[in-house]
């Protein structure tokens, strides 16, 4: 017969239970732990510890990376949902190709078109926050896809709440002349859009009705006539100004000193140490550094720059020992100029577009002599010096 068990229950006060507690189960912390960020969501935290997310040191990569893995996780944390500027499909604007093995972050910039929304890439490179403060979005480029072809659909992630309207768009080639010429236009109330994507690409945008102005500046060595060769159907030409490109390097650099312009580039061929920087292909620089170049390719061949200022500000940190910009620039930047040639900084304008309010103001802006005072002033050429030595 199975004896009957007794069992007592001792009742104590909060503070021997508590002790007992300890004495009896001896916890111990644990110290310290890594864990992923994903993880650690729904972790109880230390009192006092700080989760800590690292972040790519170029800021254009901190910011995505930020933007992609650590603010969902910030959000889910706080105990919010997750934020969506939303999506928005768009054309893209030229084929543009991606590295295989890694998936890409594409900033794009959004331009209505006669074919709707048109994609334009904003340049590649991690470095640039302007770049991605003057972004709409992204297209995101899977690992195993190659390229994406010009005039495919594709899906653009918004980095803001939406498209914010100009009165003035303008795609193309780039120049501090414009930037001035932009300026008294917001003095005036008139909103631009820039986006800078070379002379040919400003060509095939005003083709498509992408723009209101395209900056263009494209020699046709047959004719020796710049721009108005290369108009396509349904694009008109309104005359800029002339300007003076040349090779830029460091006033104390002794390897171009006493050189002509075609010298300086053969002493920089030849030499393995001097490194170039190159401008984006289609642009009318570009044009001209291939023919110097004659099929050569020094040192620092493929990297590629989008404006005169991107190249004196790469020479001018050392980072480059020589480039072609125009001579404004260079003497706004310090440097050593050789001129390699006079030519017309001219503005491609839609046909359909020519008579816009805003296109009205812009053009209006060449009837005032201060605007030619302006432009003279800084370095540009006016009527009639185009042809100077």
């Amino acid at each position: 017969m199975a004896q009957e068990q007794e069992q007592f229950l001792d009742v104590v006060d909060r503070d021997t239970a508590e002790r007992l507690w300890w004495q009896a189960i001896g916890p111990m912390p644990l110290g310290a732990e890594t864990v992923p960020l994903a993880a650690a969501l729904g972790r109880v935290l230390a009192a006092g510890s700080t989760p800590v997310a690292i972040l790519p040191g170029f800021p254009t990569s901190a910011i995505f990376t930020f933007h992609e893995f650590v603010a969902p996780v910030l959000l889910q944390m706080a105990g919010l949902g997750p934020e969506t500027h939303g999506e928005i499909e768009a054309r893209m604007a030229v084929r543009c190709n991606s590295e295989r093995g890694r998936t890409e972050y594409l900033l794009v910039g959004l331009m209505p078109g006669a074919l709707g929304l048109a994609a334009h890439p904003m340049g590649k490179g991690s470095g640039s926050v302007t770049t991605f403060s003057r972004a709409d979005g992204f297209v995101i480029i899977p690992r195993l896809q190659e390229h994406v072809e010009q005039g495919e659909r594709v899906r653009v992630r918004l980095l803001g709440r939406g498209i914010e309207p100009a009165d003035l768009v303008v795609i193309g080639s780039h120049c501090v002349g414009l930037d001035m010429l932009l300026g008294l236009m917001a003095e005036r109330g008139i909103r631009s859009r820039t986006l800078w994507v070379g002379s040919q690409g400003g060509l095939d945008a005003a083709a498509r009705g992408e723009c209101d102005l395209a900056g263009v500046h494209l020699l046709d060595p047959r004719s020796d006539t710049y721009n108005t060769p290369f108009l396509p159907p349904g694009v008109r030409l309104f005359p800029g100004y002339g300007r003076m490109q040349g090779l830029v390097h460091r006033p104390d650099d002794p390897l171009f000193a006493g050189c002509t312009p075609a010298e300086a580039v053969d002493r920089a061929v030849e030499r393995a140490s001097c490194l170039m920087v190159n401008r984006n292909r289609g642009s009318g620089t570009r044009c001209l550094l291939d023919g110097l170049l004659a099929g050569r390719r020094p040192p620092g061949f493929a990297v590629e720059v989008r404006s005169h200022t991107a190249v004196a500000a790469a020479v001018s940190q050392g980072r480059a020992d020589w480039g072609v910009a125009i001579e404004p620039v260079a003497r706004a930047y310090g440097l050593a100029f050789l001129p390699l040639r006079a030519e017309r900084y001219d503005f491609a304008v839609p046909a359909g577009r020519w008579d816009r309010p805003a296109v009205s103001a812009f053009r209006g802006l060449w009837d005032e002599a201060e605007t030619r005072c302006r432009l003279a002033a800084i370095g540009f050429l006016t009527a009639g010096e185009e042809d100077r030595p």
